[in-house]
């Protein structure tokens, strides 16, 4: 609270874009510890904008004119809203603090650590057990005589920013695993992370080699040998470097680098070529800049898309999937991956691999526990990554939200293999950037130990969990082979589209009372209740009282039935 100059301020005009608004709404400005809040004046609405300040990537101010001065707050789930401060003190205390509020500088400050739902001691720790990984490695048929749960990095002992339970082949003895650990960057060695039971194929994961141009280090041959062993249907395993060549041949120079294949006789080495986290973040912005367009042509809309790269970076990280997946799904070939320090790119690739793998991360559930394995588990580095604090600006990236981008254009190509739909999707982009929940606080396993969110935060999962019928997908058919089986998606350029449900927030016309899903919800649901009354119809015994009407009441024949049944007749809001 100290950092808030002026609490309220009256007479303020406020202009959301992304929810169709076409004129400014005038009403009062309130500013909290953890939320920027706008209540409109008209007494038959009052409608309230709650900005949390985690949520707002930046503050501007814009030349003053005569009706007063505007503050911009662009926030990271791409919303913009303007405000018009009438008094020119006022707006320098709204800029000033909203500057300070944006940036928190400890973990303290966080909205998680003062946000307190009305839920007990016990049904918070159980919020924290919701996503159970040691269940889903279980799914996976492990431990097994192949893979085994190593107690290497109990108490974060070997590598710091892994988990404390891990998967290793089991001819990985310890001496192998901390002297392979000395030999990759940031301790990160090898470890699985995926485990398919059909060709006994795996997708581990670790970081790059400290091989410089001749450096070797003989437990590290051994683990990858240990890796190939533990498929006993294959005698050599990919190696998959993520990075452009000429960024990893680069890092020879600094000690770094990668596997020579003189020394790893069994492995074949792919590069990729996903772009580093600098080369993403500008590309984001680009794409951003393209959603904020208010009146683009269509040359410039096509240009500015182009020009932005984003779309070629989805492409890259897709295809690096797809190639796991077909190497362990149709040659039978283990996988590893890694990047530089194996915690961005190698996410991906990992993350993206195990969709297209697997139908079980094609659901609700599954999703959740994906993105817990691969990311929040496995030391991805979310505070620095998405600003939680106020540091390196350099630091941040859009490593996640392309994996989620990714999802989204596989849901596109198979519209029935996946059991949620795009809202899900970008409710969890949200929660990534809010801080809300503790979920997504932190860089890894060990520093969210030490400060003990368990205790003083809650789980997004299961809040999720309680809302998945808003964010199922109604196409959704598990029993389909699309929906069974390893999705091979067409990676050719024509395929991947603009995520405008994400990024044009600009000027979006009236938003529909109902989306499509929903209608399509709206309208199975209607089918099963006709099917069971029409069977009950069928069911009445000869000389029993028949429904007349089939169970139609008059009040139902209304053609606006449907739109008034789902939507309660107000409109969407987000």
């Amino acid at each position: 609270m100290e950092h808030i100059r002026t609490p309220k301020v009256e007479n303020v005009r406020l202009l959301d874009r992304s929810s169709g608004q076409r004129k400014a709404s005038i009403g009062t400005l309130y500013l909290s510890a953890t939320h920027t809040i706008f209540v409109e004046n008209n007494p038959e609405t009052r409608k309230e904008s709650w900005v949390l300040h985690s949520m707002v990537s930046s503050v501007e101010r814009t030349p003053t004119i005569p009706a007063g001065s505007q503050v911009i707050l662009r926030c990271k789930d791409f919303r913009v809203f303007q405000i018009l401060v009438p008094q020119e003190r006022d707006c320098l205390d709204v800029l000033t603090s909203l500057v300070r509020l944006s940036r928190p500088e400890k973990y303290s400050e966080l909205y998680c650590l003062s946000f307190n739902p009305n839920v007990n001691k016990e049904e918070r720790q159980e919020s924290w057990s919701f996503v159970d990984l040691t269940a889903d490695y279980k799914r996976m048929g492990l431990p097994n005589n192949l893979w085994v749960s190593t107690a290497a990095n109990s108490e974060y002992r070997v590598c710091e920013t892994y988990p404390s339970e891990l998967y290793v082949p089991k001819s990985a003895t310890p001496p192998i695993i901390v002297g392979s650990a000395r030999f990759r960057s940031r301790g990160r060695f090898p470890a699985l992370s995926y485990f398919h039971q059909d060709t006994l194929a795996a997708v581990c994961r670790c970081s790059q080699p400290l091989s410089g141009f001749s450096g070797r280090c003989q437990e590290d041959e051994a683990m990858l040998q240990a890796l190939m062993k533990a498929n006993p249907g294959s005698d050599y395993i990919y190696v998959v470097d993520t990075r452009p060549k000429l960024n990893a041949m680069a890092n020879r120079a600094a000690g770094k680098g990668y596997e020579n294949e003189d020394h790893y006789t069994n492995i074949k080495l792919h590069f990729i070529g996903i772009e580093n986290i600098h080369v993403m973040r500008s590309s984001q912005q680009k794409i951003i800049d393209v959603g904020e367009m208010r009146f683009p042509s269509m040359t410039d809309f096509l240009y500015g898309l182009e020009n932005s790269g984003w779309l070629k970076h989805i492409k890259a990280i897709l295809d690096a999937g797809l190639f796991i997946a077909r190497a362990v799904a149709d040659e039978g070939v283990s996988v590893l991956v890694h990047c530089s320090d194996g915690w961005d790119r190698t996410a991906q690739a990992c993350s993206v691999a195990s969709i297209l793998l697997d139908p079980y991360y094609r659901t609700i559930r599954g999703l959740m526990v994906l993105i817990e394995r691969d990311w929040v588990s496995f030391g991805h580095k979310f505070s620095h990554r998405y600003g939680h604090l106020d540091g390196d600006p350099k630091e941040v990236s859009p490593v996640i939200d392309q994996f989620v981008e990714c999802v989204w254009q596989l849901s596109e190509q198979f519209p029935c293999a996946f059991e949620f739909n795009e809202r899900f999707l970008v409710t969890i982009h949200t929660h990534i950037y809010s801080c809300q929940y503790g979920t997504f606080l932190g860089n890894c396993q060990k520093e969210r130990r030490d400060m003990r969110l368990g205790e003083r935060t809650h789980s997004v999962w299961p809040e999720l969990w309680k809302e998945r019928a808003q964010y199922t997908n109604p196409l959704y058919r598990a029993e389909q082979s699309q929906s069974q089986g390893v999705l091979r998606p067409n990676t050719t350029p024509y395929c991947f589209k603009m995520w405008k449900g994400l990024y044009n927030h600009a000027e979006k016309s009236t938003p529909p009372r109902q989306s499509p899903a929903d209608f399509l919800s709206t309208v199975r649901e209607e089918s099963q209740q006709l099917e069971e009354e029409l069977a009950n119809q069928q069911e009445v015994p000869p000389g029993g009282t028949p429904h007349h009407h089939l169970g139609f009441r008059q009040e139902d024949s209304s053609p606006d039935r449907g739109a008034n049944h789902v939507g309660g007749g107000s409109e969407e809001e987000d």
